[in-house]
C-alpha cells in the first residue's frame, strides 16, 4: 500500500488505540483493524496505532483510556445493536457485533469523561451518537427524503470508495477552520446513520439530503465525527490530510501533558 513519504520527528509517539472488530475469518474468531484505519493513524496522524480486542467488560474503560493519547473508531460492516438505542428489531440477516458494542460505548463515555482526542468515523460516528443518548435510522435508504448512501459492493475499491455526494460544513465549525473550506466531497458506504441527534452534540456537516454527515463534542477539546471514510487514500485528499494532522496535534498536546 502507497501513502505519503514520512519522517518521523525524534521522541516518544504518542499512542492511539484503534477499535477493532470481533469477527469469524474462516472457522476462527479475530479481532480485526483495518490497514487503512491503521496507516491514518501512523502516516496522518503521526502516532503509534495500538489495537483495543473487542473485548466488551473483560477491561475498565477508565483504565485503557488512562493509558492512551487519543482513540480511533473504526467503521465497519456490522451495524450497532439497535437495543443500544431502543430502536426496533433488525431485519434478519443484519450484522451485528455485540462484543465491539460492548467495547467502544463505554470506551466513548470514559473518553470524554477524560478529554481524551477522539476521532471517529462511519460506524464509529454512530457510536458516538449512541453512547450520548441519541437513535439511528438502520435503514436511511427506507426513510422517506433521505438518498440512497450505500456503495455498490460489486464495483471495485477505487469505484466504491469515490466521490459520491458533497457535505456542507457548519460556518464557523471545526471541521471547516481545520479544512479551510465550506463544502466536501465525501465517499459514502452506509445505511446507518443518525435518526435523533445526542445531547451534547454539534452538527458540523450535513449532506444534501439533511442527513447528518459530521459532529463535534460541544466543550471536548478534540472529538470529531464523519460518517464518510477520510481514512481511504488519505493523503490523496487535502482535507482528509488536515483532518489527520489535526487528530494527530490534539494526540501530541495530549501526550505532552501526560509527560509533564
Amino acid at each position: 500500500m502507497t501513502s505519503l513519504p514520512h519522517t518521523r520527528p525524534h521522541g516518544r509517539l504518542p499512542i492511539v488505540g484503534v477499535s477493532a472488530d470481533h469477527r469469524t475469518l474462516g472457522r476462527h474468531p479475530f479481532h480485526v483493524v483495518g490497514d487503512k484505519y491503521v496507516r491514518a493513524v501512523s502516516d496522518g496522524a503521526d502516532a503509534l496505532a495500538v489495537l483495543l480486542p473487542a473485548l466488551g467488560d473483560r477491561y475498565d474503560a477508565a483504565e485503557v483510556v488512562s493509558r492512551l493519547d487519543g482513540l480511533l473508531f473504526t467503521g465497519s460492516p456490522s451495524n450497532v445493536h439497535p437495543d443500544r438505542y431502543d430502536g426496533p428489531m433488525s431485519e434478519p440477516g443484519t450484522l451485528h457485533d455485540l462484543d465491539r458494542d460492548a467495547t467502544t460505548l463505554p470506551l466513548y463515555r470514559a473518553a470524554l469523561a477524560a478529554d481524551l482526542p477522539l476521532f471517529a468515523i462511519c460506524r464509529g460516528l454512530q457510536e458516538l451518537n449512541v453512547a450520548l443518548g441519541g437513535t439511528l435510522h438502520q435503514k436511511v435508504q427506507d426513510v422517506p427524503g433521505l438518498m440512497d448512501h450505500r456503495d455498490d459492493e460489486t464495483q471495485p475499491l477505487e469505484v466504491q470508495y469515490g466521490a459520491a455526494h458533497a457535505v456542507d460544513l457548519t460556518a464557523g465549525g471545526l471541521m471547516a477552520r481545520i479544512t479551510g473550506r465550506e463544502r466536501l466531497t465525501v465517499n459514502s458506504l452506509h445505511q446507518q446513520g443518525i435518526d435523533r441527534l445526542a445531547p451534547g452534540l454539534a452538527v458540523e456537516a450535513v449532506a444534501p439530503d439533511g442527513l447528518i454527515e459530521a459532529v463535534r463534542v460541544e466543550g471536548a477539546t478534540f472529538a470529531l465525527g464523519v460518517q464518510w471514510h477520510p481514512e481511504w487514500r488519505f493523503w490523496e485528499d487535502p482535507a482528509a490530510v488536515a483532518l489527520f494532522k489535526a487528530f494527530g496535534d490534539a494526540v501530541r498536546a495530549r501526550a505532552a501533558t501526560r509527560a509533564s
